[in-house]
């Protein structure tokens, strides 16, 4: 399966004959390509080419004298199998940003509706325009309203939308990743990675920053390090779990429980607690949403945030010991 997209730098001398030769011919053999100007200017001190192919992939190629970056979802033409893969943050600026114009074009073009979150387009691009997942991922926002149940796509995304244009991921694609590359539409699983966003908005609603994927002594990782102005150093974890509807046990009870037993008896076990467990209920329909509020059942881990977000409507919530983080003001809490 590909990976999100990233550059491929070549340190070997390039010139336009070489480029049409190595990488036009090679492409153009095996799946149909054109290769021509690309739609914006290139980087000062730049040649550059564009590859469209006839299945619908696209590539860049951009080259000096000492240094060449390929970026593409498609498949690598041999004379840069041996090349190292670099992310948008760990090439040059300028590269990184022509790039980045061609292929929101390219997205926005095959897909006009994103054109209407553009930090939504612009931090999960490396997935949107991924080689196997560009199908799902937008499948996965457009028809299933990132993973909100009972919510229109457009009060789903501006909720994200609203969150990521304030920065608080300075490195995107360590997150952006984890919505997965599959040509498969996994909506548990893609609905679960989006738990991640939506605890992320409630912290920095609530004026912390975030610092995503912590390793602690165990060995594991911990979705999030908090810190505030008098708090340093808390850690969240988050799941999510399957409604009633969809699990053997019909019961949101059991549903939660059973979710939790699942983390508390491995990874946050290990750990050895100070983890404040985020548990999103955001799937669980007004019914079972209710009876969870009513009896506030234990679910075998504190301190406990177990909520539900219902984007443009309410965000509710009730706590479980003494949570060491504060939620936002709108957030009713139990």
């Amino acid at each position: 399966m590909a990976k999100p997209l990233r550059f491929r730098r070549s340190n070997e001398r390039w010139t336009a004959d070489r480029v049409r030769s190595a990488l036009y011919q090679s492409l153009n053999q095996a799946i149909g390509a054109t290769m021509g100007r690309p739609w914006f200017r290139q980087p000062d001190g730049y040649e550059a080419r564009r590859f469209d192919m006839d299945n619908g992939d696209v590539a860049l190629f951009t080259w000096t004298d000492d240094v060449a970056y390929w970026m593409g979802n498609t498949e690598t033409p041999r004379a840069l199998w041996q090349t190292e893969k670099y992310t948008f943050e760990e090439v040059p600026d300028a590269v990184a940003e022509w790039a980045e114009r061609e292929l929101l074009a390219q997205l926005h073009e095959e897909a006009p509706w994103l054109a209407e979150y553009p930090t939504i387009s612009w931090f999960f691009l490396p997935v949107l325009l991924s080689k196997d997942g560009r199908h799902t991922s937008r499948e996965f926002f457009r028809d299933h309203a990132a993973g909100f149940p009972d919510c229109d796509r457009d009060t789903a995304l501006s909720y994200y939308e609203e969150l990521l244009e304030g920065g608080v991921f300075p490195d995107r694609y360590e997150m952006a990743a984890k919505l997965g590359t599959a040509e498969t539409l996994n909506l548990t699983r893609m609905s679960a990675t989006m738990s991640e966003f939506t605890v992320a908005k409630l912290l920095d609603d609530a004026g912390y920053d975030l610092a995503p994927e912590n390793e602690v002594s165990s060995g594991h990782s911990i979705d999030f390090r908090v810190d505030g102005d008098d708090q340093t150093g808390r850690l969240v974890e988050v799941t999510r779990p399957l409604p009633p509807s969809e699990r053997s046990a019909g019961s949101a009870v059991t549903a939660i429980k059973e979710t939790v037993a699942t983390k508390t008896s491995g990874q946050l076990a290990d750990h050895g607690g100070g983890v404040t467990l985020f548990v999103d209920c955001s799937s669980f329909d007004d019914g079972e949403w209710s009876r969870l509020r009513e009896q506030r059942p234990e679910i075998g881990h504190r301190p406990a945030v177990v909520f539900r977000v219902r984007p443009g409507d309410s965000t509710e919530a009730y706590t479980l010991g003494s949570v060491p983080v504060d939620l936002p003001a709108y957030v009713d809490v139990v």
